[in-house]
């Protein structure tokens, strides 16, 4: 089809097509006038165009199907599948192969974006922005990690702050998110990430969970999803990762401490999702409701929730301390050099355990060390200040302690 003559013919008006010299545009497009006059039939509707019957061979016809299950299965290289093809007698150029590849992998992509764009409730994808630095008003360096989930359909984000990466935080924050969106999506897609996917157990063809995450899936009711070939990182997610990089850094030395910083990522959240979105065209909060009518219910918390909680056994040192995260936390001097399990709740707490009976709890604590202050008492009574009485010992707390990198709990 002659696209350059049929596109110049189509710029004239009817009146204007019969005054057209057929000759001279011929000469000019180096065609015969009757073609010309042919497209102007088909412009003015007198000639209906037929589809041709002819049937077009390539070199490459025998080889498309290989080429296509070694890409799509095992996510081998235009340059692979070429030298692979050329061992089976294939005679064509390598430019061709790739080409073929190109095409195949854009209408695959083209067709898991629209379902993934177009169904409400369908699905959500996670990542994580990861190792970002900012500084306190004081010049204290943060590093730490943006946790990311967005809904296909209505664009919605939910952001999470963490220090790390590890299972527990995935879990709660995805189950923040839920509570954030209302809903849960059926499907959700993760990358290659070791809290999701057991990596010794799986390759390209097949994906094998990780048996917690699998579990915590199951209850909370979605389908898990690894990244494979054609599901891409859409253009949402993307935009919403580059934009909360940036816009953050105005916030360097405006913050005083993590929970802060968490407020304006919390803040942040909001406001993008309050936002038009280049990828909809929409503002995301317009949409939620609409997609919620599709997502599945939530399920009970309690069960969510017991995925977050750790459990590991520690040892009471002699000082009747045990070492978690890095800091320090107080028990009884009658638990020294005893082993202890420890739980991490989501509210920011810790309990620890002898024999499975509850000894004490403490808030999680950026100090150095935490005591209770009957701990504390107990410690220095039975060593330090033996020789003090009760009050004495009290009044030594008081006026010695506070200046140390410690909590004190009453």
């Amino acid at each position: 089809m002659r696209r350059d003559i049929q596109q110049m013919i189509q710029q004239y008006t009817v009146e204007e097509r019969c005054l057209l010299n057929k000759s001279e545009i011929a000469r000019r497009y180096n065609c015969d006038r009757q073609t010309v006059d042919r497209y102007m039939k088909i412009e003015s509707g007198d000639i209906i165009p037929q589809e041709s019957q002819r049937q077009y061979t390539t070199k490459l016809d025998d080889y498309k199907s290989i080429i296509m299950n070694k890409v799509d299965v095992y996510g081998a290289t235009a340059m692979a599948v070429y030298k692979f093809i050329l061992k089976k007698g294939y005679e064509g150029k390598y430019s061709t192969v790739a080409a073929f590849v190109k095409k195949h992998k854009g209408n695959e992509i083209q067709k898991a974006t629209i379902r993934f764009e177009t169904t409400p409730g369908l699905q959500a994808q996670v990542d994580w922005k990861e190792n970002l630095t900012m500084i306190s008003k004081y010049g204290e360096v943060f590093k730490f990690n943006i946790f990311l989930v967005v809904l296909g359909y209505s664009r919605v984000k939910y952001m999470l702050l963490t220090s790390d990466r590890k299972q527990e935080t995935l879990f709660l924050g995805l189950i923040n998110a839920f509570k954030y969106f209302g809903g849960i999506p059926h499907e959700m897609l993760f990358d290659n990430m070791k809290t999701v996917v057991d990596r010794s157990k799986s390759n390209f063809r097949s994906v094998n969970f990780n048996e917690t995450f699998k579990h915590f899936s199951d209850d909370a009711g979605f389908k898990p999803i690894a990244c494979r070939p054609y599901r891409p990182q859409t253009k949402g997610k993307v935009e919403a990762l580059a934009r909360l990089t940036s816009r953050l850094v105005v916030y360097n030395e405006e913050f005083e401490s993590f929970s802060d910083l968490e407020q304006i990522v919390a803040d942040f959240n909001d406001e993008i999702n309050s936002e038009v979105s280049q990828a909809i065209d929409e503002v995301p909060f317009n949409r939620l409701s609409k997609e919620q009518e599709y997502l599945k219910p939530l399920p009970t918390m309690d069960m969510l929730l017991s995925y977050i909680s750790r459990q590991k056994e520690y040892s009471v040192t002699k000082e009747s301390m045990v070492k978690y995260d890095g800091k320090k936390y107080s028990v009884p001097t009658k638990y020294i050099g005893k082993k202890v399990n420890i739980t991490e709740s989501c509210d920011g707490n810790i309990n620890i355990y002898y024999n499975n009976d509850f000894i004490v709890c403490h808030p999680l604590s950026e100090k150095r060390f935490t005591y209770k202050r009957e701990h504390m008492h107990e410690i220095l009574k039975s060593d330090a200040c033996k020789h003090l009485s009760d009050s004495e010992i009290s009044t030594f707390i008081q006026d010695n302690m506070s200046m140390m990198d410690l909590l004190i709990q009453e």
